[in-house]
């Protein structure tokens, strides 16, 4: 582990990967033959780390690498760039812009000029026109207020219990989209445009999310957890398993993936039922599809590839037998009635979006649902905290 330090340069050495926790860099060994792309993991290390403090850039090069590192940045809440056609390699921004995880296409010049302005700017975006400037949202503004009630009526959530930094700056970029320069304006604009909350709502939502996307805590529940628990089972009890906010789904087919290896060569199976929920309908409705392109499967093992998915045109879809055990539903964790006996529960990345509140409440819904001697998971920059009385 070595400390970041500013005014230097890192460069990843040959066969080794970095990710970085809460300031430091740890040195990681690239796996044997695998698809792992070294520039996603840095960049997913950011994303959950530094969360909105973070500025992804993808410059010239081939392939699509970065493209689902930048996805866990700009969905994080950080601010994304790639080279425009410039570049002389241009298959790897070119992936990210069809994504559409970047927030800038510049040349590398304009990049080093818009760096500039954000950092003295308090990270807020440029407006579309230079001469333009966004209001900067203050955390007690009434009219953010109204705005937060004006989605709860429309879409029956929340997001008062939000992070604000992260919020704040999802409104100034729709304001700075739909050229607006002030928080009344906004809110004027937002009282006349119901198809705007809409967006307003989607954009908010943050869908952080890729397969495998921590190797070492994957192999940890192949290798441990998850034989004890399907050993703790009679045949005819079932492994239930539930994921809040699973987003698109990858990671409850992940986990679908590592359990039907388990179970493979067993002549009596365990049943397993994968509850996935999330706030967004259209993430769901995704997730149920079980489609994804060639830069969404690019973390995923070739021996799960070739076994779990089948190529359906420039897309790859989950194979039915990992389908049918992948129960997704609409759900919100702060709301709705919390599911029970669940034997594990995936509780990634969800935590770090919430105030204190919000967070005990989760809590609280999660030990509800876990039977007795069940576990939960966490992501890497979360904590019970003062829930470790449960």
């Amino acid at each position: 582990m070595e400390a970041i330090e500013p005014n230097n340069i890192y460069i990843i050495p040959t066969n080794k990967m970095i990710e970085v926790t809460d300031g430091h860099i740890k040195l990681l060994e690239r796996p044997k033959n695998s698809s792992i792309i070294s520039i996603d993991v840095l960049f997913s290390s950011l994303a959950v780390t530094h969360k909105e403090n973070v500025i992804g850039i993808v410059l010239s090069g081939n392939a699509h690498d970065g493209t689902v590192g930048l996805k866990d940045i700009k969905e994080a809440g950080g601010i994304t760039f790639a080279q425009n056609e410039s570049a002389q390699a241009g298959s790897m921004p070119q992936s990210a812009i069809a994504a559409g995880v970047v927030d800038y296409v510049m040349s590398p010049k304009d990049i080093a000029t818009e760096l500039m302005y954000l950092s003295k700017n308090n990270f807020v975006k440029r407006a579309t026109k230079p001469q333009e400037t966004i209001e900067i949202i203050d955390t007690q503004n009434a009219d953010l207020n109204t705005i937060f009630e004006m989605l709860r009526k429309e879409t029956g959530v929340d997001f008062s219990h939000y992070k604000m930094p992260t919020i704040k700056r999802r409104i100034n970029h729709k304001m700075s989209q739909s050229g607006i320069k002030t928080i009344p304006e906004y809110v004027k604009f937002l009282h006349k445009n119901n198809a705007a909350i809409e967006l307003l709502y989607n954009d908010l939502l943050i869908n952080v999310t890729s397969f495998f996307r921590d190797p070492e805590t994957f192999d940890y529940l192949k290798t441990t957890l998850f034989p004890k628990l399907l050993k703790s089972k009679t045949a005819d009890e079932s492994l239930r398993i539930w994921i809040p906010a699973c987003s698109t789904g990858e990671e409850a087919y992940t986990i679908a993936m590592l359990i039907n290896e388990l179970q493979e060569k067993k002549t009596h199976k365990i049943p397993v039922q994968i509850f996935a929920t999330d706030l967004s309908e259209q993430a769901i409705k995704e997730a149920r599809i079980g489609e994804y392109t060639l830069s969404e499967v690019a973390a995923v093992p070739p021996k799960y590839l070739n076994r779990y998915f089948t190529k359906a045109g420039d897309k790859y879809r989950i194979v039915k037998e990992l389908r049918e055990i992948c129960i997704f539903a609409p759900h919100n964790i702060l709301r709705d009635p919390p599911f029970s006996r669940m034997d594990f529960v995936s509780c990634c990345n969800l935590l770090i979006y919430f105030d204190s509140a919000a967070q005990k409440k989760v809590f609280a819904t999660v030990h509800f649902a876990l039977t007795e001697g069940g576990y939960l998971m966490l992501g890497k920059a979360e904590t019970v905290g003062t829930a470790s009385t449960l």
